[in-house]
Protein backbone atom coordinates (compact mmCIF):
# COMPACT_ATOMS: atom_id res chain seq x y z
CA UNK A 1 0.00 0.00 0.00
CA UNK A 2 1.19 3.41 -0.66
CA UNK A 3 0.48 6.22 2.14
CA UNK A 4 -0.17 9.55 1.24
CA UNK A 5 -2.18 10.75 3.41
CA UNK A 6 0.26 11.97 5.77
CA UNK A 7 -1.18 15.40 6.30
CA UNK A 8 -3.83 14.00 8.21
CA UNK A 9 -2.04 11.54 9.82
CA UNK A 10 2.04 10.51 9.50
CA UNK A 11 1.75 6.85 8.26
CA UNK A 12 5.19 5.83 8.79
CA UNK A 13 7.48 6.58 12.41
CA UNK A 14 11.01 6.49 12.65
CA UNK A 15 12.28 3.68 14.64
CA UNK A 16 13.71 5.45 17.29
CA UNK A 17 10.36 6.63 18.12
CA UNK A 18 8.56 3.53 17.97
CA UNK A 19 11.77 2.57 20.57
CA UNK A 20 11.07 5.42 22.66
CA UNK A 21 7.22 4.84 23.00
CA UNK A 22 7.52 1.04 23.60
CA UNK A 23 9.83 1.54 26.47
CA UNK A 24 7.60 4.17 27.62
CA UNK A 25 4.93 1.93 27.59
CA UNK A 26 6.46 -0.72 29.24
CA UNK A 27 8.59 1.88 32.33
CA UNK A 28 5.59 4.11 32.85
CA UNK A 29 4.17 5.87 35.61
CA UNK A 30 2.59 9.08 36.27
CA UNK A 31 4.49 12.05 35.81
CA UNK A 32 4.75 14.31 38.72
CA UNK A 33 2.08 12.44 40.80
CA UNK A 34 3.71 10.59 43.30
CA UNK A 35 7.12 11.03 44.52
CA UNK A 36 8.73 7.34 43.84
CA UNK A 37 11.64 7.32 41.61
CA UNK A 38 9.74 5.61 38.84
CA UNK A 39 7.40 9.09 38.70
CA UNK A 40 10.23 11.53 39.26
CA UNK A 41 12.25 9.75 36.41
CA UNK A 42 8.96 10.25 34.04
CA UNK A 43 8.67 13.70 35.02
CA UNK A 44 12.32 14.52 34.06
CA UNK A 45 11.50 12.92 30.89
CA UNK A 46 8.59 15.21 30.02
CA UNK A 47 10.58 17.99 31.07
CA UNK A 48 13.48 17.20 28.79
CA UNK A 49 10.71 16.82 25.74
CA UNK A 50 9.22 20.12 26.42
CA UNK A 51 13.08 21.87 26.44
CA UNK A 52 13.46 20.16 23.24
CA UNK A 53 9.94 21.64 21.79
CA UNK A 54 10.61 24.95 23.02
CA UNK A 55 14.13 25.23 21.32
CA UNK A 56 13.10 23.50 18.37
CA UNK A 57 10.11 25.90 17.91
CA UNK A 58 12.81 29.11 19.17
CA UNK A 59 9.87 29.27 22.16
CA UNK A 60 10.12 31.50 24.94
CA UNK A 61 10.30 29.69 27.96
CA UNK A 62 10.10 25.82 29.00
CA UNK A 63 6.69 26.41 31.47
CA UNK A 64 5.14 28.21 28.49
CA UNK A 65 5.70 25.23 26.54
CA UNK A 66 2.02 22.86 27.04
CA UNK A 67 1.36 19.60 26.29
CA UNK A 68 -2.13 18.72 24.50
CA UNK A 69 -3.61 15.65 23.21
CA UNK A 70 -3.32 17.19 19.58
CA UNK A 71 -3.65 20.50 17.71
CA UNK A 72 -6.94 21.19 18.21
CA UNK A 73 -7.12 21.43 22.06
CA UNK A 74 -4.17 23.66 21.85
CA UNK A 75 -5.68 25.95 19.46
CA UNK A 76 -9.31 25.79 22.16
CA UNK A 77 -6.88 26.79 24.69
CA UNK A 78 -5.55 29.46 22.88
CA UNK A 79 -8.23 31.21 21.36
CA UNK A 80 -10.83 30.47 24.63
CA UNK A 81 -8.18 31.25 26.90
CA UNK A 82 -7.34 34.94 25.12
CA UNK A 83 -10.18 36.36 23.60
CA UNK A 84 -13.08 38.23 25.66
CA UNK A 85 -16.15 39.88 24.41
CA UNK A 86 -15.29 42.92 22.21
CA UNK A 87 -11.98 41.45 21.38
CA UNK A 88 -11.72 41.75 17.16
CA UNK A 89 -9.85 38.84 15.45
CA UNK A 90 -8.71 38.55 11.62
CA UNK A 91 -8.17 35.02 10.77
CA UNK A 92 -8.45 34.13 6.52
CA UNK A 93 -10.48 31.98 4.30
CA UNK A 94 -7.61 29.21 4.48
CA UNK A 95 -8.14 28.01 8.14
CA UNK A 96 -8.78 25.05 9.29
CA UNK A 97 -12.29 23.93 11.40
CA UNK A 98 -9.90 23.86 14.22
CA UNK A 99 -10.10 27.76 14.11
CA UNK A 100 -13.35 28.34 12.73
CA UNK A 101 -15.23 26.63 14.67
CA UNK A 102 -14.19 28.36 17.79
CA UNK A 103 -14.27 31.41 16.23
CA UNK A 104 -17.84 31.35 15.13
CA UNK A 105 -18.42 30.12 19.01
CA UNK A 106 -16.78 32.88 20.02
CA UNK A 107 -19.01 35.23 17.91
CA UNK A 108 -21.79 34.21 19.70
CA UNK A 109 -19.92 35.66 22.97
CA UNK A 110 -19.38 39.09 21.79
CA UNK A 111 -16.22 38.45 19.77
CA UNK A 112 -16.20 40.08 16.09
CA UNK A 113 -14.45 38.12 13.42
CA UNK A 114 -13.43 39.01 10.00
CA UNK A 115 -11.83 36.57 7.37
CA UNK A 116 -9.63 37.21 4.65
CA UNK A 117 -9.75 36.15 1.39
CA UNK A 118 -7.46 34.49 -0.81
CA UNK A 119 -5.86 36.62 -3.44
CA UNK A 120 -4.75 34.61 -6.78
CA UNK A 121 -5.36 31.46 -4.33
CA UNK A 122 -3.19 32.78 -1.90
CA UNK A 123 -3.17 33.49 1.82
CA UNK A 124 -1.79 37.38 0.93
CA UNK A 125 -0.51 39.59 3.21
CA UNK A 126 -2.52 42.44 2.49
CA UNK A 127 -5.68 41.10 2.64
CA UNK A 128 -5.11 40.24 5.95
CA UNK A 129 -3.45 43.88 7.02
CA UNK A 130 -6.44 45.64 5.51
CA UNK A 131 -9.11 44.13 8.21
CA UNK A 132 -6.92 45.47 11.06
CA UNK A 133 -8.71 48.09 12.82
CA UNK A 134 -7.61 50.13 16.57
CA UNK A 135 -10.12 47.40 18.10
CA UNK A 136 -7.95 44.03 16.51
CA UNK A 137 -6.81 42.19 19.57
CA UNK A 138 -5.36 39.41 17.46
CA UNK A 139 -4.62 37.91 14.04
CA UNK A 140 -5.20 33.94 13.37
CA UNK A 141 -3.63 32.65 10.43
CA UNK A 142 -2.65 29.26 9.58
CA UNK A 143 1.31 28.89 8.64
CA UNK A 144 0.20 26.41 5.99
CA UNK A 145 -3.05 25.27 4.19
CA UNK A 146 -3.86 22.09 4.92
CA UNK A 147 -6.06 21.94 1.56
CA UNK A 148 -3.20 23.29 -1.18
CA UNK A 149 -0.06 24.09 0.59
CA UNK A 150 -0.55 27.70 0.60
CA UNK A 151 1.72 29.82 3.06
CA UNK A 152 1.66 32.89 3.92
CA UNK A 153 4.88 34.93 5.09
CA UNK A 154 4.46 35.35 8.90
CA UNK A 155 7.08 37.74 9.15
CA UNK A 156 5.72 39.90 6.69
CA UNK A 157 1.95 39.69 8.54
CA UNK A 158 4.27 40.66 12.22
CA UNK A 159 5.45 43.25 10.33
CA UNK A 160 2.24 44.97 8.60
CA UNK A 161 0.25 44.71 11.79
CA UNK A 162 0.65 46.82 14.69
CA UNK A 163 3.16 45.41 17.44
CA UNK A 164 0.06 45.61 20.25
CA UNK A 165 -1.70 42.73 18.40
CA UNK A 166 -1.26 39.27 19.03
CA UNK A 167 0.01 36.77 16.40
CA UNK A 168 -1.62 33.20 16.60
CA UNK A 169 -0.14 30.03 14.43
CA UNK A 170 -2.31 27.48 13.52
CA UNK A 171 1.16 25.23 12.68
CA UNK A 172 -0.74 21.73 12.06
CA UNK A 173 0.61 21.14 8.33
CA UNK A 174 3.81 23.25 8.66
CA UNK A 175 5.48 22.01 11.99
CA UNK A 176 7.75 19.43 11.37
CA UNK A 177 8.07 20.36 7.48
CA UNK A 178 10.21 23.66 7.57
CA UNK A 179 12.01 25.59 10.74
CA UNK A 180 9.99 27.80 12.40
CA UNK A 181 11.22 30.38 14.74
CA UNK A 182 8.64 31.74 17.00
CA UNK A 183 11.07 35.14 18.69
CA UNK A 184 12.27 35.48 15.42
CA UNK A 185 8.44 35.28 13.55
CA UNK A 186 6.77 37.24 16.31
CA UNK A 187 4.73 34.83 16.99
CA UNK A 188 3.07 34.67 20.19
CA UNK A 189 0.58 31.23 20.12
CA UNK A 190 2.06 28.15 18.32
CA UNK A 191 -0.25 24.93 18.18
CA UNK A 192 1.81 22.08 16.81
CA UNK A 193 0.15 18.20 16.01
CA UNK A 194 2.41 16.03 17.39
CA UNK A 195 0.95 13.16 14.60
CA UNK A 196 1.56 14.77 11.43
CA UNK A 197 4.82 16.28 10.40
CA UNK A 198 6.51 16.22 13.78
CA UNK A 199 6.53 12.33 13.86
CA UNK A 200 5.27 11.97 17.23
CA UNK A 201 2.11 9.54 17.57
CA UNK A 202 -1.72 9.69 17.96
CA UNK A 203 -2.76 12.06 20.84
CA UNK A 204 0.23 14.44 21.01
CA UNK A 205 0.07 17.71 20.78
CA UNK A 206 1.61 21.46 21.92
CA UNK A 207 0.80 24.68 22.60
CA UNK A 208 3.69 27.02 22.83
CA UNK A 209 3.46 31.17 23.87
CA UNK A 210 4.81 34.68 24.77
CA UNK A 211 4.70 36.28 27.86
CA UNK A 212 2.32 38.84 26.17
CA UNK A 213 -0.33 36.22 26.55
CA UNK A 214 -1.38 34.42 29.70
CA UNK A 215 -4.22 31.67 28.94
CA UNK A 216 -6.79 31.00 31.04
CA UNK A 217 -7.89 27.16 31.54
CA UNK A 218 -10.57 26.15 29.75
CA UNK A 219 -9.81 22.29 31.62
CA UNK A 220 -9.83 22.03 35.36
CA UNK A 221 -9.10 18.99 37.28
CA UNK A 222 -5.84 17.64 39.09
CA UNK A 223 -2.20 18.88 38.28
CA UNK A 224 -0.28 17.35 40.91
CA UNK A 225 0.70 20.72 42.38
CA UNK A 226 -1.30 22.71 44.94
CA UNK A 227 -3.53 19.96 45.68
CA UNK A 228 -5.15 21.69 48.82
CA UNK A 229 -6.11 24.88 46.21
CA UNK A 230 -9.62 24.61 44.65
CA UNK A 231 -8.28 26.63 41.74
CA UNK A 232 -6.06 25.89 39.13
CA UNK A 233 -2.55 26.81 39.75
CA UNK A 234 -1.82 30.33 38.95
CA UNK A 235 1.41 29.38 36.94
CA UNK A 236 2.39 26.98 33.90
CA UNK A 237 2.74 24.66 32.83
CA UNK A 238 0.24 23.58 35.68
CA UNK A 239 -2.65 26.18 35.22
CA UNK A 240 -3.09 24.79 31.57
CA UNK A 241 -2.34 20.77 32.14
CA UNK A 242 -4.97 19.32 33.81
CA UNK A 243 -5.18 15.44 34.10
CA UNK A 244 -2.43 12.87 33.96
CA UNK A 245 -0.45 13.77 30.67
CA UNK A 246 0.23 11.18 27.48
CA UNK A 247 3.51 10.11 28.50
CA UNK A 248 3.94 7.67 25.73
CA UNK A 249 2.94 11.02 23.21
CA UNK A 250 4.99 12.95 24.80
CA UNK A 251 8.18 10.97 24.51
CA UNK A 252 7.26 10.39 20.66
CA UNK A 253 7.33 14.16 20.17
CA UNK A 254 10.65 14.65 21.70
CA UNK A 255 12.33 11.41 19.75
CA UNK A 256 10.79 12.71 16.39
CA UNK A 257 12.18 16.61 17.29
CA UNK A 258 15.84 14.75 17.82
CA UNK A 259 15.03 12.96 14.50
CA UNK A 260 13.98 16.22 12.60
CA UNK A 261 16.67 18.53 14.16
CA UNK A 262 18.99 15.77 11.99
CA UNK A 263 17.21 15.93 8.88
CA UNK A 264 14.86 18.64 8.20
CA UNK A 265 17.23 19.87 5.31
CA UNK A 266 17.12 17.24 3.49
CA UNK A 267 13.25 16.84 3.91
CA UNK A 268 12.18 19.90 2.31
CA UNK A 269 14.46 19.79 -0.46
CA UNK A 270 12.80 16.53 -1.08
CA UNK A 271 9.59 17.66 -0.68
CA UNK A 272 10.30 20.29 -2.98
CA UNK A 273 11.17 18.16 -5.29
CA UNK A 274 8.17 15.39 -5.04
CA UNK A 275 5.26 18.00 -5.22
CA UNK A 276 7.26 19.60 -7.95
CA UNK A 277 7.07 16.36 -9.93
CA UNK A 278 3.42 15.81 -9.01
CA UNK A 279 2.45 18.84 -9.88
CA UNK A 280 3.57 19.25 -13.19
CA UNK A 281 2.46 15.63 -14.46
CA UNK A 282 -1.06 16.42 -13.13
CA UNK A 283 -1.22 19.79 -14.82
CA UNK A 284 0.00 17.84 -18.10
CA UNK A 285 -2.80 15.20 -18.20
CA UNK A 286 -5.76 16.29 -20.04
CA UNK A 287 -9.22 16.60 -17.49
CA UNK A 288 -7.00 17.75 -14.62
CA UNK A 289 -7.39 20.53 -12.55
CA UNK A 290 -4.39 21.16 -9.90
CA UNK A 291 -4.96 23.49 -7.14
CA UNK A 292 -1.37 23.62 -5.76
CA UNK A 293 2.48 24.73 -6.57
CA UNK A 294 5.38 23.04 -5.18
CA UNK A 295 6.12 23.40 -1.77
CA UNK A 296 8.20 21.87 1.66
CA UNK A 297 4.35 20.82 2.92
CA UNK A 298 4.50 17.68 0.44
CA UNK A 299 0.87 18.54 -0.59
CA UNK A 300 -1.11 18.22 -3.67
CA UNK A 301 -4.62 18.96 -4.23
CA UNK A 302 -6.25 18.57 -7.63
CA UNK A 303 -9.50 17.31 -9.33
CA UNK A 304 -10.53 15.15 -11.69
CA UNK A 305 -13.73 16.35 -14.30
CA UNK A 306 -15.17 13.02 -14.77
CA UNK A 307 -15.07 11.88 -11.16
CA UNK A 308 -16.14 13.43 -7.21
CA UNK A 309 -13.13 13.72 -5.14
CA UNK A 310 -14.78 10.90 -2.32
CA UNK A 311 -15.34 8.57 -5.37
CA UNK A 312 -11.66 9.10 -6.75
CA UNK A 313 -9.95 8.42 -3.00
CA UNK A 314 -11.97 5.53 -3.26
CA UNK A 315 -11.05 3.89 -6.32
CA UNK A 316 -7.31 5.19 -6.25
CA UNK A 317 -7.34 3.15 -2.52
CA UNK A 318 -9.81 -0.05 -3.72
CA UNK A 319 -7.92 -0.33 -7.39
CA UNK A 320 -4.61 1.02 -6.44
CA UNK A 321 -3.25 0.74 -2.95
CA UNK A 322 -3.33 3.91 -2.89
CA UNK A 323 -4.24 6.31 0.25
CA UNK A 324 -5.47 9.70 -0.71
CA UNK A 325 -8.04 11.99 0.74
CA UNK A 326 -10.97 13.33 -0.80
CA UNK A 327 -13.60 15.80 0.13
CA UNK A 328 -13.25 19.24 1.62
CA UNK A 329 -10.67 18.30 4.17
CA UNK A 330 -12.41 20.56 7.57
CA UNK A 331 -11.70 23.65 5.71
CA UNK A 332 -15.07 24.27 4.29
CA UNK A 333 -14.17 28.25 3.48
CA UNK A 334 -11.41 27.35 1.51
CA UNK A 335 -12.93 25.15 -0.88
CA UNK A 336 -15.88 27.85 -1.11
CA UNK A 337 -12.60 30.51 -2.03
CA UNK A 338 -11.48 28.08 -4.66
CA UNK A 339 -15.00 27.65 -5.83
CA UNK A 340 -14.28 23.55 -5.24
CA UNK A 341 -16.87 21.35 -4.13
CA UNK A 342 -14.08 18.96 -2.69
CA UNK A 343 -10.50 18.27 -4.21
CA UNK A 344 -8.23 14.76 -3.97
CA UNK A 345 -5.49 15.55 -1.67
CA UNK A 346 -2.16 13.85 -1.90
CA UNK A 347 0.21 14.77 1.12
CA UNK A 348 4.00 13.01 1.22
CA UNK A 349 6.17 13.07 3.72
CA UNK A 350 10.39 11.94 3.98
CA UNK A 351 9.47 8.27 3.86
CA UNK A 352 7.50 8.38 0.78
CA UNK A 353 9.59 7.45 -2.96
CA UNK A 354 10.05 8.75 -6.40
CA UNK A 355 8.46 5.86 -7.59
CA UNK A 356 5.63 6.17 -5.43
CA UNK A 357 4.26 9.07 -6.99
CA UNK A 358 5.50 7.91 -10.58
CA UNK A 359 2.44 5.06 -9.44
CA UNK A 360 0.17 7.61 -8.23
CA UNK A 361 0.70 9.46 -11.77
CA UNK A 362 -0.08 6.55 -13.71
CA UNK A 363 -2.92 5.46 -11.79
CA UNK A 364 -4.62 8.67 -12.04
CA UNK A 365 -4.01 9.20 -15.87
CA UNK A 366 -5.74 5.21 -16.35
CA UNK A 367 -8.87 7.44 -13.86
CA UNK A 368 -9.44 9.63 -16.21
CA UNK A 369 -9.82 8.04 -18.87
CA UNK A 370 -12.52 5.44 -17.02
Amino acid sequence: MIYFDNAATGGFKPDSVITAVTSAMKNCANPGRSGHKLSIACLERVYECRKLLCNFFGGYSYDRTIFTKNCTEALNIALFGILKSGDEVVTTVAEHNSVLRPLEFLKGKGVIVKYAPLKDGEICTSEITKLVTPRTRAVVVTLASNVTGTAPDIAQIRKGIPGKILLICDGAQACGHVPIDMKASGIDALAVAGHKGMLGIQGSGVLLFSERVNPAPVLFGGTGSESFNLNMPDFYPDRLESGTLAYPAIVSLGEGVMYLTANLAKNVEKALKMTSYLCENLKAAEGVKVYSKPNPYGIVAFALENMQSETAAYRLSKDYSICVRGGLHCAPLMHKALSSDGLIRVSLSQFNTHSECEQLIDAVNELRQK
